[in-house]
Order: C-alpha cells, then structure tokens, then sequence
C-alpha cells in the first residue's frame, strides 16, 4: 500500500472482482499477538467489510477508507503487507495529522480534511492491513524512517510477514504486556485482465478513407481500437488523390500510427482545339510597325493571314519548355487566353497567356518543385 498527497496503497488483486468467500473470524494472530489479554482492544476494518470477518475484492486504483475503534484513548498505527511480501507504514505519516483515537469511537483513515487518499495498487493476490494500537506513542525509529525531508510517507525497513512480526516485537517488547494490541484486516486485489488487442492512428493531411484488410475502416485522423495483433494491407483514398497502399503491423496493447501524404493526381492533358485564323488588321492598307513586330516576335505571320497573337504566344512558350524536358500534362483556354500545365520530374510549370489592352499580350510562367523529406 503506497500513499502519496493523493496517496497509493499497495493493495492486492485477485483475478475475480466479486467478494471473495467468508473466512473464519480475522484475528490479529496471523502477523503479532500479544501474549497476554490487555485492557486494551483494536478493531481495524476496511471500508467494503463493516463486519472484518469478509474478504472484500477492490480493483486497482480503487479508493479505500481504514477505520479504527478503540476501548481506551490510544495511538493506532497502520501497516499494509502485499502478496510480494513488501511492508507500508500507511499511519501515521507527515500528511494526515494524529493518529489519536479516543475511547469508545471509531476514526476512518483518511477522513474529511486530511491531505491524503489510499487507493489500491498491485500486485495481485490477498493482502492485509495490521493495525497496532498503543496507550503511549510509539518509537518507530527501529523499524521505519522517513528517508528525506520531503518523504511524506515513511519506508519499513521490514519485508515479509514474519519480518514485520518480529520487528514490531522489538518495538512493543519494552512496554507493559497490557498496553498495546493489535488486529488485523484483509483485502483482495482483482487482478487487471491482459490487453488482447491493439490500435491503429492514421495522420493524413487531407480528409481520406481507410481501408484496413480490404474493409472499410472509417475516416482518416481517427483512433480504432479492438483491431486484433498481426500484419495487415492498408489502403488510404482521398477523391483528387494519389490512392496510399501499404502493409501496417497492430500489436497488442500498443498504439500503431501511420502517417501519409497524399499527392495530387495529375489529369491526362485536354486535346484543346486550334482557332481559325483571321485577316490581320491593317490601317490604312498596311500593316504597322507595332503589328510587324509582334508578327516577327510570335511567327505570327503567315502570308496574308495572322494567327491569334495569345494563341502564338502561348504555342512559343510551350515548345521552348518541351526542348527543355518539359511534358505538356493539361492544355485548356480560358476566357482572356490560354493556360497550360508542364511537368519534368518533381517540378511542374503552369504557363498563362493572356490578351491585354491596346494589343498587348501577357505571357506568364510559375514553376512548382516538391521536394520529399
């Protein structure tokens, strides 16, 4: 039984939960007696058996209450041995005020106000709380200390039953036979059933479906527990994206996490179809110089006919980047011009061609590279 500010008793537990079968009457025999039949008496109970002759089941973690009633004003000490054989001096301790009980009245441990909890830990099996009850305080130095100034619970240097015995008969062997008693309270710990299955986590940066072992598991950023341990396919689809498939491994008790990013999925190019030439413009009867240059700049000019400068414009742009490795992916026109999707490797290039004012055309080209880390 271990305590803390919210303190821990290192109870036991079996693996039943219910109250275990009625014992024969708990005497104080099992850890120390007193060889003589004091004036004094100690009854210490825990909070599931009123009657202390009961075997009372408490999970881990499980918060329990200790009681003490005495005939005559006493100091009650308490001490928790577990299944493993290790000893806890539970009370007094530096949180929990006195361990005074009067006469004829019945204190529980912790009570209202103090600054401190007992709550049941491992390990598993039947443990008891030995109360030891005294008309003069007792000196506990021999047998526990408090290891530093900020211990709030003393450590017993005593391990097993029959060690705990015979050090408190150090203890009491000086007192008078008739000043001192003891009794003794048990519990069982239900033991914590195995974890058998485990979880999967999937961190995708789009919203996705999982698909775990061919059957739809739910939305991505989700946890799923109670999947059953071993290896299984994983797909991840997102609409727009590059499906994800791969192998992941649920272990029992553990939480897998699998991270993806998704890509985009690139479109196969529209064929986009080529404008009918029309007659240039001509003032006059003749072309301008401004009309001759852009004709020159774009190959523009055909004979008598002119092809749509955006149109030229754009074609020019496009074959200069096809020289340079560049793949042509989405061609479309667009209500000023026309744009374009290239791609070489990790790099993609959009290019956009637009028809301005005063006959002027805007050709504009951004580069995208992804890089993987």
């Amino acid at each position: 039984m271990k305590t803390t500010p919210t303190a821990l008793l290192a109870l036991t537990v079996l693996s039943i939960l219910s109250t275990a079968g009625a014992q024969a009457k708990i005497t104080a025999q099992s850890i120390i007696v007193n060889p003589t039949t004091p004036d004094l008496s100690v009854n210490v109970r825990v909070d599931r058996d009123a009657s202390g002759a009961q075997n009372p089941a408490y999970r881990i973690g499980d918060a329990i209450t200790i009681s003490a009633t005495t005939n005559r004003d006493a100091y009650v000490y308490f001490f928790n041995l577990d299944p493993g054989g290790a000893v806890d001096q539970i009370l007094p301790n530096r949180l929990g005020g006195d361990n005074f009980v009067k006469a004829g009245t019945t204190r529980a441990f912790p009570a209202p106000g103090d600054g401190f909890t007992y709550n049941v830990a491992g390990p598993a099996g039947q443990s008891k709380v030995l109360a030891l009850a005294s008309l003069s305080p007792l000196n506990l130095d021999q047998l526990s200390t408090f290891k530093t100034q900020q211990d709030s619970f003393a450590t017993v240097n005593a391990s097993t039953q029959a060690g705990l015995a015979q050090a408190l008969s150090i203890v009491v062997s000086p007192l008078p036979q008739n000043s001192w008693v003891s009794d003794t309270a048990f519990y069982t710990v239900a033991a914590v059933n195995p974890v058998t299955t485990g979880s999967l986590f999937v961190a995708t940066n789009v919203n996705a479906t999982v698909l775990l072992n061919g059957q739809r598991l739910g939305g991505s950023n989700m946890t799923y527990g109670n999947l059953r341990p071993g290896a299984y396919p994983v797909r991840v689809q997102a609409s727009g994206y590059r499906e994800f498939a791969g192998t992941i491994t649920i272990r029992q008790g553990a939480m897998t996490t699998l991270n993806v990013d998704l890509a985009p999925q690139v479109r196969p190019p529209v064929p986009m179809p080529r404008p009918v030439p029309t007659p240039p413009v001509t003032p006059s009867g003749s072309a301008t110089p401004v009309l001759d240059f852009i004709g020159n700049l774009l190959g523009a000019i055909a004979g008598t006919q002119m092809q749509d400068p955006a149109r030229s414009a754009y074609d020019q742009k496009v074959a200069e980047l096809q020289r340079q490795g560049y793949s042509i992916q989405q061609s479309s026109t667009t209500p000023g011009g026309f744009t374009g999707v290239l791609v070489k490797g990790a790099s993609s290039v959009i290019v956009t061609v637009d028809r301005g004012q005063n006959r002027t055309v805007r050709v504009n080209v951004s580069e995208t590279t992804t890089y993987q880390y």
